[in-house]
């Protein structure tokens, strides 16, 4: 899908950060655009965006994490636009606790969004694009579907569940001889609001501060999301199966291929140390 324009682009999670950055580049490219988010204010506001870039947008308040209301949202799509080509699945959410502290609640709350928002959002609009015979799946993984990192359990097992079933989805396709596309993005530390959503317990005696969390983030965050949508839809538009996003996907990406089982003694180097009283 080397020339975006006039295709019909869908997007969720565009309320803010990588969704919201990609629906506003995606109606630069001509796009005609199906947004979706649960939280309505920021959606609006991207719509309004995108809409000054002159793109067409179908704008869905949606959680992702209720099938039949994202397959609802995929016969709405093909109801107005007759179809869709890009289908970028976006939305995720995080929570920061250790497996011991991880309740089965956090742990169904976080698949729910991350990892079955993205299956259902594949599923709904993958017949469409298979009877077509062109279009392109574009799931939004990280670089902690590359590597595991303390008190990410959730979060690394819903990114690495996106990464096997892209990489799944990938193979089948190509097997089949479908000229349908499939990315897999891994990006690094964007500036998103990805933090300030998350799941945070002080009582789990952490002492956690989260505006200090929020502000350590965006230090270490040094990609856009402007950013991470231009080197996002540069991918799609060349084909590419992995889309590592930011400097640091790369020098993720490159450590765990050197050290497929010690990075984790290098990367925990790199952590803040508990204080001794």
């Amino acid at each position: 899908m080397d020339d975006l324009s006039g295709k019909v682009a869908v997007v969720t999670g565009t309320a803010s950060g990588i969704g919201k950055a990609l629906a506003n580049a995606l109606a630069k490219e001509g796009c005609r655009l199906a947004i979706a988010d649960i939280d309505k204010e920021g959606l609006k506001e991207t719509e309004r965006d995108a809409k000054k870039q002159g793109g067409d947008v179908l704008s869905v308040p949606l959680d992702v994490s209720v099938k039949d209301d994202v397959y609802r949202f995929a016969g709405k799509v093909v109801e107005t636009y007759g179809t869709a080509h890009l289908i970028i699945n976006n939305a995720g959410v995080t929570v920061g606790r250790t497996v011991e502290q991880m309740t089965y609640d956090d742990y169904e709350w976080i698949l729910g969004i991350n990892f079955w928002g993205m299956v259902y959002g594949t599923k709904a609009f993958l017949p469409h694009l298979l009877k077509q015979d062109e279009g392109h799946i574009a799931n939004v993984s990280s670089v902690f579907g590359l590597i595991g990192f303390p008190g990410q359990s959730g979060y690394n097992v819903t990114k690495f569940g996106i990464r096997g079933f892209t990489e799944s989805l990938r193979i089948e396709l190509g097997l089949a001889g479908s000229r349908v596309g499939v990315s897999c993005i891994h990006p690094g530390g964007i500036k998103t609001n990805i933090v300030r959503n998350a799941r945070i317990y002080p009582e789990d005696g952490l002492e956690v501060d989260l505006a200090e969390v929020v502000e350590e983030f965006d230090k270490k965050a040094r990609t856009t999301p402007e950013k991470a949508a231009e080197i996002i839809i540069r991918g799609i538009k060349k084909g590419k199966k992995r889309i590592l996003v930011g400097w640091d996907a790369h020098l993720i990406d490159w450590v765990q291929r050197l050290f497929p089982v010690g990075y984790g003694r290098i990367f925990s180097r790199m952590l803040p140390q508990p204080k001794n009283d």
